[in-house]
C-alpha cells in the first residue's frame, strides 16, 4: 500500500517563534490535525480539533472517570 503524501505549504511572511527566522514555517495536516513546523530549527506546534479542545476544558477539574 502506498503512503499518502502530505501536502505542506509555507506561510508567507510568518516568523518562527523559536528562532525568529522569516518565511521558514510550513503548515500541513497529519491525521486531520493541523500542524506547523519550522524547517530551520525543527520547531513544531499542533492545533487540536475544536471538539477535543472544548472537551478538555470542560473536564479540567476531573482527574479520571472509572466506569466498571
Amino acid at each position: 500500500m502506498k503512503d499518502k503524501k502530505v501536502k505542506k505549504r509555507f506561510i508567507a511572511g510568518a516568523t518562527c517563534p523559536s528562532c525568529k527566522a522569516l518565511d521558514t514555517l510550513m503548515l500541513y495536516f497529519e491525521n486531520n490535525v493541523e500542524k506547523i513546523a519550522c524547517v530551520k530549527c525543527d520547531y513544531a506546534e499542533s492545533q487540536a480539533n475544536t471538539e477535543v479542545a472544548q472537551a478538555s476544558k470542560n473536564d479540567a477539574g476531573v482527574i479520571g472517570v472509572f466506569k466498571p
